[in-house]
């Protein structure tokens, strides 16, 4: 019979594989970047509330905890508009690749927060990530729009990784995530209402397949993925939780190449260029375990 932990690493792939898929319904689904998030976060949001009903969790928080976690929905929803306006501009590989630069950022937005030091062999890590720019914009150099917003994408989710890393200390994830949910519903509405192609008659207009896609996105790749890790987190480290979401990118590279390989084939500095961000972050990832191991 197989241990819980095993199960739970197999389990930990299979969430990791969902987060890479992410990016191949942003190709499918034919919405512009915006409303496809102000859909995804709706319904993501309706599927927490019936869950936290149904557990009984205590929706309760002070003022001051609602205001931080509207800002960090606010955050995320730019996360998730971003990045599927990343695909949109370029295509899955370029928006996966420049995602993968958050560890960069984290090495510095976190000294920020957390009042530390800044860590050398990040910093070294993070000119190493720059490299990997250069050399994808090189040969890509017809896609920078989507460089541009997967960077700002990597760049929103790691403030919102750093900022949730503190309120999960002290709150349940569950109500966290309800509550980002419905503010960044209530900042695209706010968005979509002052512009001049909001809300109008084709916003609602969704084609089967687009329903199809968006609910699965946000039912199985929002909220169950979020329940999931949340659980999963209960029998493996942190650490093995970090290495392995930094497959995502792997995973969702090789799965755009098998499903879009018109669009989807790169050059080889692309690859190279990848290659070096994603290894990056994989050594990040191993230095901070080996750090926190020395200090305990």
């Amino acid at each position: 019979m197989l241990s819980d932990k095993f199960k739970n690493q197999i389990h930990l792939h299979f969430l990791v594989f969902i987060a890479g898929f992410t990016a191949i319904l942003g190709e499918l689904i034919s919405l512009d970047a915006t409303p496809l998030v102000w859909y995804r976060m709706v319904i993501a949001g309706l599927l927490m509330f019936i869950f936290i009903k149904i557990k009984r969790i205590n929706l309760k928080v002070s003022i001051k905890a609602l205001v931080q976690f509207s800002l960090a929905g606010i955050i995320i929803a730019l996360h998730w508009i971003t990045f599927f306006a990343s695909i949109k501009a370029s295509n899955i590989s370029i928006a996966l690749a420049m995602f993968s630069t958050g560890a960069f950022f984290a090495s510095l937005i976190e000294p920020i927060l957390y009042k530390r030091k800044i860590i050398k062999y990040e910093l070294f890590f993070g000119l190493i990530v720059t490299l990997g720019i250069f050399l994808i914009m090189q040969t890509e150099l017809k896609f920078l729009l989507g460089i541009l917003l997967g960077i700002s994408s990597a760049l929103f989710s790691t403030l919102f990784a750093v900022l949730n890393g503190k309120f999960v200390a002290k709150h349940n994830a569950s109500t966290i995530s309800f509550y980002e949910f419905i503010s960044g519903v209530v900042f695209i509405t706010i968005c979509l209402f002052f512009s001049s192609d909001g809300f109008n008659r084709d916003f609602f207009n969704l084609s089967l397949s687009d329903l199809g896609f968006i609910f699965i996105l946000a039912s199985i790749c929002t909220a169950y993925a979020f329940i999931a890790s949340v659980h999963v987190m209960k029998y493996l480290t942190p650490y093995t939780l970090v290495l392995t979401y930094n497959l995502e990118p792997i995973y969702g590279i090789l799965l755009a190449l098998l499903l879009f390989p018109e669009s989807e084939t790169m050059s080889t500095s692309f690859y190279l260029g990848a290659l070096l961000i994603v290894s990056t972050v994989v050594l990040n990832a191993i230095f901070k375990q080996k750090s926190n191991k020395i200090k305990s």
